[in-house]
């Protein structure tokens, strides 16, 4: 085992992102971790329920030893032991995301000999998150150009604030990254997408999933087909619109979620918006796929690149985490805010 990485939890977003990153690499490469100051420039600073999980459930796939893992706690100590796959639950106990759960343990059980299948509860559709879609329609196919197969299926949504989703997911190992090029998306195959609810009346989803499909034709000059899901199974109120952008190379995401107060119409706006302002923009994956894609694109010798319409925080962030654990070059253009790509080159 390798002497101790210390990380300062409060670097750039200063969010979870550190942690979940930081805990996933210590996992794989059998490093003790460190972090301090986590989350100290937030309103609710130090370890919030569903980090406690994430730390929580990595220890028990890593056995690994914890210090300071409690409630509002600033620091924490992680000495991992071996990854050992195979199946696990866990619940987040609110509506916690379980997809940031799962950001924590799909990399590490992605190289693992075997396969796992894991049964996560908590928030499946919640703010600041990706949703379930999100993982199935885009993260996992991506990762499959990389010989990662992982499948994920929703037996029940998880809206905020009740929570109380179920997702099951199979992952089955690669025995080794191939490298990544993800630098021109080609031409648009199609957009297609779901307009969903839980508990509200019918006419939330077809408004939504009206203005969706007139805006799309209007402005983007394309037919879109969205689906409506009426009714489905869950623990409290929720509307949700999920728009695919198909391109020949990746497929990109871009969703929202309805709440009290917040017009069905104005649901589908930000959809639109965000799916418009990458169509319109060059780059390759959409803002949020390129900030999960390079924890796993990092570990693959050679070199890896992807281009995208916005370089996020999020993923400045996770570059820096990455750069504490390998020996590896990062060239960048474009800043925050900005299109921009990123390669990634190993040294070892």
């Amino acid at each position: 085992m390798g002497h101790l990485i210390e990380i300062d939890g409060s670097y750039g977003e200063g969010g979870g992102q550190i942690l979940r990153t930081g805990l996933a690499y210590s996992a794989i490469l059998n490093r003790p971790i460190k972090i301090g100051r986590i989350r100290a420039g937030r309103r609710n600073p130090g370890l919030q329920p569903q980090h406690l999980k994430s730390i929580e459930a990595l220890a028990k796939i890593t056995k690994a030893r914890t210090e300071g893992v409690k409630i509002g706690s600033d620091a924490i100590a992680f000495i991992p032991g071996e990854i050992v796959p195979g199946y696990y639950e866990f619940d987040i106990g609110t509506a916690g995301s379980v997809t940031l759960l799962l950001q924590a343990l799909l990399l590490p059980l992605s190289l693992c000999r075997s396969s796992s299948y894991l049964v996560l509860k908590g928030g499946t559709h919640v703010e600041w998150s990706p949703p379930f879609d999100y993982l199935s329609e885009i993260l996992f196919p991506a990762l499959a150009s990389m010989g990662i197969q992982a499948k994920a299926e929703i037996e029940r949504w998880g809206w905020y604030p009740k929570g109380g989703g179920r997702i099951e997911i199979e992952i089955h190992p690669a025995p080794g990254f191939a490298p990544v090029l993800l630098n021109n998306r080609g031409s648009l195959r199609r957009i297609y997408g779901i307009s969903a609810i839980s508990n509200l009346p019918n006419h939330v989803a077809e408004r939504q999933r009206d203005r969706a499909l007139g805006r799309i034709e209007k402005e983007l000059n394309i037919e879109a087909e969205i689906e409506i899901l009426y009714e489905i199974p869950a623990n409290g109120q929720g509307s949700f619109l999920f728009l695919v952008a198909e391109s020949e190379a990746v497929k990109a995401g871009f969703s929202s979620l309805g709440k009290k107060g917040k017009k069905a119409e104005e649901v589908a706006d930000e959809a639109v918006d965000s799916l418009k302002e990458y169509l319109e923009s060059e780059g390759c994956v959409d803002p949020h796929l390129a900030d999960q894609l390079v924890p796993f694109m990092a570990l693959r010798k050679g070199s890896s690149s992807l281009t995208t319409t916005r370089i996020t925080e999020h993923l400045l962030t996770n570059l820096w985490v990455i750069s504490h654990f390998l020996d590896i070059k990062v060239l960048r253009s474009g800043s925050s805010g900005e299109k921009g790509r990123v390669d990634l080159i190993s040294m070892a």
